[in-house]
Parts: structure tokens; sequence; C-alpha cells
């Protein structure tokens, strides 16, 4: 298939492929899908977002989103920021409004300073809802892995996470343990993994490796997780800073039961034609 139009996008360094399904995109199968996402061959993103028509009442727009692999994933906050950005500059999403997602409805704010701030939804915590095999809920759960035992939170924000607390991020085996968590038999559906150093009780550092794409510079869910899993045990307060590789993104929650805001950047990269 040639001809495919499409918009390259950035949040924090975290970066996607739009396709627009309102104005006609295809459906992107597998084999597309990491055709797209090729680095070499392709156009090169670490996810791509389908934008398509409300999906139920009450939603102004819908999307999904493709890993680099060609795998569904649940959620990506920073791509749905760049949806949110783009529908705004392409279709007029007003503020305030609710797009439709693979996990929970999202609400958009633009924000006065060119940042655009998502609540995500109330983060799934029972071991159930993540997946996660464990007979009952812990704010952190022993694994065993070939890389040894470790400690994580688990948790779903709408797809599943693993957070690891480390001494320091830049020393982080990442690309070593986050393929053996995100594959471990206790995550049925895989895993997010992220490496959270905690500076302060308002400033993280983290880093992610994502299922289905490796690390990426950034990961909006992944910070949304990595701040619940240090706040469920009194690390943080309400509102804090995550430095990622790729920029900086900022996270709210209020406690059990409450959503999670994530602001951060959406930045327009180019626009071009898949032959």
């Amino acid at each position: 298939m040639s001809g495919i139009r499409f918009t390259k996008m950035h949040g924090a360094g975290n970066d996607f492929v739009i396709l627009d399904r309102i104005a006609g995109a295809p459906l992107p199968d597998a084999a597309l899908a990491q055709r797209i996402a090729d680095r070499h061959f392709g156009v090169g993103c670490d996810q791509i977002m389908l934008v398509e028509p409300a999906a139920a009442a009450g939603q102004a727009y819908s999307y999904r989103i493709l890993n680099a692999d060609g795998s569904s994933a649940g959620q990506c906050g920073n791509g749905a920021r760049c949806v949110a950005r783009y529908l705004r500059e392409r279709h007029g999403l007003v503020e305030g409004a609710v797009l439709g997602s693979p996990g929970d409805a999202v609400a958009v704010h633009f924000l006065a300073d060119g940042q655009i701030e998502l609540a995500l939804g109330v983060p799934r915590l029972a071991p159930a809802d993540i997946p996660f095999l464990a007979a009952a809920r812990q704010p952190r759960y022993p694994i065993d892995t070939d890389g040894g035992s470790h400690l994580i939170g688990a948790l779903s924000m709408g797809n599943p996470h693993a957070v690891l607390t480390v001494d320091s991020v830049d020393s982080a085996p990442v690309a070593a343990l986050g393929p053996l968590i995100e594959r471990h038999a206790r995550f049925p559906d895989r895993a997010n993994v992220g490496f959270v150093e905690v500076v302060s009780r308002s400033l993280l550092r983290l880093r992610v490796w994502e299922r289905g794409v490796g690390e990426t510079l950034a990961c909006g869910s992944g910070a949304c997780a990595a701040m619940v899993a240090q706040r469920l045990v009194d690390a943080v307060d309400e509102c804090v800073i995550i430095d990622l590789p790729g920029g900086r993104l900022r996270v709210r929650w209020a406690g059990e039961g409450q959503p999670v805001y994530l602001a951060g950047p959406a930045e327009f990269v180019f626009d071009g034609v898949l032959l």
C-alpha cells in the first residue's frame, strides 16, 4: 500500500506517527505498522497513533495505539498529548474535550504555557486488573528473573507497568533487565518496565523499557505509573516533576480512587507521504 499521508510528532522525545483515519488513512496490519515504525526503511517511531471518530457518546474523537512491533497498546500518555494537539490544529478540538482510548476516556486541557495536561484515569492496583499474578495486592512484590530477585511496584494505567526503584537511573540495567520483566510469566499481557530514581519528594528521574518497543526517550503512562508507585509508599508528594532522557513531564495524583494528571509538551516534526 502506498500514498499514506502521515504526521510525525513527539512528546519529550517519545516519537509517533499519526495516521488520520478520519481523513482516510488506512488501518495498518502488523507488517505495515512495522514498516512505518522502522527507523532505517520506514518513517521511524516508537508508536503509531490512529486518530478515529468518537467511539462512544460524550467523546469528541478517539484513538488507538500500535507499538513498533505491530502489537496493540492500551494507553500512551505522550502519544495522547500529540493526538490532542493534532486534533486541535487539524480538526478544531476544544478545551476540555474527551477522547476515547483503548483504556479509560481521556479529558484534555490546553495549558497557558503551551503544554497539554491529560486526565488519564484512575490507576488500577488490584493484581487481576493489571493483570499481574499475585495472591493479594501489595505495595511491592518480589519477582525473580535470570537477573536476580527484585522488588517491583505493579499497576495499570490502561496498560501494565512494573516499577523498580534504583539508586541511579544512569547505571540501571534497563536493556538487560527490562525485557526479562516485560515478558515475565507473572505479567500475562507483558509489561512496561520503569526504573525510577527518587531525587526528592517532588522530583523523580526515570527510564522506561516499553512493551513491544524497547527503551524510549520518554513514556507518559510510565511516568504516571512511577509516580503512583512511589506515592503508594509515601516517597513523593501529590505533584511531581519527572525527568526522562527526552525531557520533563509533570504528574499529579491526589491518591487512591482519583485520576492521574499528566502534563508535558507535544510537538509537530513534519508531514509526509509513505510511498
